[in-house]
């Protein structure tokens, strides 16, 4: 089960100013422009897991997130 789609407008939200893309990524908003599969699902045992969100940004950066890091726009 995704909850974000191709085209989807998003924020990212990583609250934790501990995490390491704290500085770089909360706050910022884009738009996903692919939805990459990989087996995280099946090594945390969470569906959810198992989608890598790329997030492309105005300014045309682009970041890889996890669903629990993205809200809606």
């Amino acid at each position: 089960m995704r909850r974000f789609d191709t085209g989807d407008s998003v924020r990212i939200d990583i609250p934790d100013e501990t995490d390491p893309d704290h500085d770089w990524l909360h706050g910022r908003q884009g738009t996903v422009v692919e939805i990459i599969i990989d087996d995280a699902g099946a090594v945390t045992d969470d569906e959810r897991e198992g989608y890598l969100f790329r997030v492309k940004f105005d300014d045309g950066e682009t970041a890889d997130v996890r669903w629990r890091d993205l809200r809606p726009a």
